[in-house]
């Protein structure tokens, strides 16, 4: 199980045994992530050289690169030191001059003997009224014409690798490509009429029309599944491992949710109380669960994900909350506190600023279960943090913390069931490839009595307007947020800007009025410019995107967010769900320097068009890519070198359908074609997943 298939050796053996491959040409491969002969199967060229023969140039639409029989003429070498060397030849119809830069002229002479005829084959252009080739691609003799490719593939290259490298590099590599058991499933085989693997590598790295070059392409398309079926193969396993973890059965009353869901002044939206069904169900069975809780800025995730932690108080357990930040967990504790108090249930908060004997006494209630719900932030992950019977840990934003860590939380109980809450809507290609270990419930309805927001778009030179309005909104008694832009990657520059912004606004509008909240700030002194926004002892807060996640101050009716086209449409998404969260009508104000890029102009005019956090979300992921929207580094976010992510979403379906249907009905992989899945599971470097069907 833990051995790679003997018939896969020559893809992964040394680059060096490649003709033409020396020990510099390694070390430039390494820099494309060419390593081994397999990479190069998987470098796709990216275009096409038509170098079929014609009778005369005439005929070609220059420039390009044209294939033609020629009569050599006179030579012309140059007698000045970096001048070129020329040479005339004749087609059927017209002449043109070769050209050569630093060239032995009795090479060229030997080449290309004046009055003998040559086939000549590269790239001609027209260069002050006069046709020419420098250095061409090919000059061979008419009996060796054949040896030119009719149609050469053109690959992707790095500094130090020529074409005539990898195209002959990668010939070595595609010669080693053996016959490899069938892994895709017969009927998709058939409905999609893809060929085999070998048949597919062979026919991507010769292309004969630049339709060959497309995604669509039947053998581009068939590696490009082979890589997603790959992918959710992977993580079905790590599903069917997860859920073999056994888990206990958590079956609560009903009692203490019933006392919060009466006192509530508004009946949970649709989808809230589907959620809340998924959740419990997921807790009450055996296996441990692991959810993901998705809903848009406001869908009221932080409700269903306090009920699941009721549901373990009432079968005589514990629940814990986990925040990025502190500003958030105070939030959290702050708007659980009159639910908790509604059912009777003990909330507590755990965070870095705890110290000395209060520290002490929390965490010896928790160890008693004096504490039912604790709400923290990483300081939950020390050693000395135990509870008496943890059954549930819920996550919140869950790009902030690694699998690892979501892991850890789960080892601070027996078989804790976790549930990951996120505000930003994922778009349905990314939740398969980011999250297709877990289970899905979406909150897609906005609770009722939501506002929409109006958004407008408003250049920077009218800055002097902005700051009037907000004058007149300060006057009427209403609070506004005021986010300064995001210079660079740094917090340093970003809290210097918003500085700078806070001291003009007090100016404009008075000192009592103006709060400010950056992430260079004491944390005692952030929470208590928060605290007198929030209580509304002043009436504008600028901030650094350090308020983008979960502030929720319902008097806060305006936005404004200044150079609004340096941000994400996702950041800018989360930053305008801060305000209509109360009764007033409510304004997002996109503050731009102009002229806008095309890019930026586009994410702007999808923030004026919709609220809807779905449709943003694909719109940022065509923008942006996979990798920028979970921010690759701590995202994982598979990388394919065939398959595209965005523009092959029902491909990426179909194998997530494929792998988890396979992996219930052969869970260690044992059939044929368990076996064939295996070898592409090595084949494409999914090691560690079959560690796991070993482990499990």
């Amino acid at each position: 199980m833990s051995r790679r298939p003997e018939i896969l050796f020559p893809l992964f053996a040394d680059l060096k045994g490649l003709d033409g491959v020396g020990p510099r040409s390694v070390e430039n491969f390494a820099k494309m992530g060419v390593e081994k002969p397999g990479d190069l199967l998987f470098t796709l060229p990216h275009n096409l050289i038509d170098r079929n023969p014609i009778k005369t140039i005439n005929d070609a639409v220059l420039p390009s690169v044209v294939t033609v029989e020629v009569t050599v003429g006179l030579h012309q070498p140059n007698a000045v030191k970096g001048r070129p060397y020329r040479v005339m030849v004749e087609d059927a119809g017209a002449s043109f001059q070769l050209v050569f830069f630093h060239a032995r002229k009795d090479w060229l002479q030997k080449q290309l003997p004046s009055g003998q005829k040559r086939i000549i084959s590269g790239k001609l252009e027209v260069f002050d009224g006069l046709a020419q080739m420098v250095h061409p691609d090919y000059i061979l003799t008419v009996d060796e014409a054949d040896s030119i490719p009719p149609i050469e593939p053109v690959y992707p290259m790095s500094a130090g690798i020529t074409q005539k490298l990898i195209q002959k590099a990668a010939k070595g590599a595609l010669a080693r490509v053996p016959d490899l058991p069938e892994w895709i499933e017969p009927s998709v085989l058939k409905k999609h009429g893809w060929p085999s693997w070998k048949d597919a590598v062979l026919a991507a790295h010769a292309p004969q029309s630049t339709s060959d070059l497309s995604r669509e392409a039947k053998a581009r398309e068939r590696l490009a599944y082979d890589e997603f079926l790959a992918h959710q193969t992977t993580l079905a396993i790590a599903r069917a491992n997860t859920r073999r973890a056994k888990g206990i059965p958590t079956l609560g009353t009903g009692k203490l949710r019933n006392k919060v869901l009466a006192s509530l002044p508004y009946k949970p939206t649709g989808a809230q109380s589907r959620s809340i069904d998924e959740i419990t169900t997921d807790m009450a069975d055996n296996n441990r669960m692991n959810r993901l809780l998705q809903g848009d800025v406001g869908a009221g995730k932080t409700l269903v994900a306090f009920m699941a932690m009721l549901a373990a108080v009432e079968a005589g357990a514990q629940g814990v909350m986990m925040a990025p930040t502190e500003i958030l967990a105070r939030q959290h504790l702050a708007g659980l506190q009159p639910l908790a108090e509604e059912a009777g249930v003990v909330l507590e908060i755990l965070t870095g600023r705890d110290k000395g004997k209060e520290r002490t006494a929390k965490l010896k209630a928790l160890a008693d279960g004096n504490i039912h719900i604790l709400v923290g932030t990483h300081a939950v992950f020390q050693k000395d943090v135990e509870f008496s019977g943890l059954r549930i840990a819920v996550i919140d934003e869950q790009h902030r913390f690694g699998v690892r860590q979501r892991m850890d939380l789960g080892a601070k109980g027996d078989a804790v069931d976790v549930l990951v809450m996120t505000a930003t809507p994922i778009p349905r290609s990314l939740e398969l490839s980011h999250y297709g270990d877990m289970d899905v419930s979406v909150l897609d309805e906005k609770p009722p009595g939501r506002k929409p927001i109006t958004t407008v778009l408003v250049s920077n030179s009218r800055m002097d307007q902005v700051v009037d309005r907000l004058k007149a909104a300060i006057a009427e008694g209403k609070q506004a947020y005021w986010v300064c832009p995001l210079v660079e990657e740094s917090e340093l520059v970003d809290h210097a800007a918003a500085e700078d912004r806070f001291r003009t606004l007090r100016l404009a509008l008075g000192d009592e009025n103006v709060g400010l909240v950056h992430g260079q700030m004491p944390v005692a002194q952030k929470d208590a410019a928060m605290a007198a926004f929030i209580q509304g002892e002043t009436s504008i807060l600028v901030a650094t995107t350090v308020i983008e996640v979960g502030v929720d101050v319902p008097n806060a009716s305006i936005m404004v967010i200044e150079q609004a086209e340096h941000f994400g449409l996702a950041q800018l998404h989360q930053l305008r769900g801060r305000v209509g969260r109360g009764t007033e009508a409510s304004t997002c104000l996109l503050m731009y320097a102009s002229p806008l890029g095309k890019t930026a102009e586009r994410r702007l005019t999808v923030m004026r068009e919709t609220e809807d956090g779905f449709r943003i979300s694909e719109e940022d992921l065509k923008l942006r890519g996979a990798g920028d929207l979970l921010g690759t580094a701590q995202s994982g976010v598979a990388r394919f070198r065939v398959g595209d992510l965005e523009a092959q979403t029902t491909l990426m379906k179909i194998a997530h359908d494929d792998a988890r249907l396979l992996i219930h009905e052969d869970a260690k992989l044992q059939s044929r074609r368990g076996n064939a899945v295996i070898t592409l599971l090595y084949l494409l470097e999914h090691e560690k997943s079959i560690r796991l069907l070993s482990i499990g």
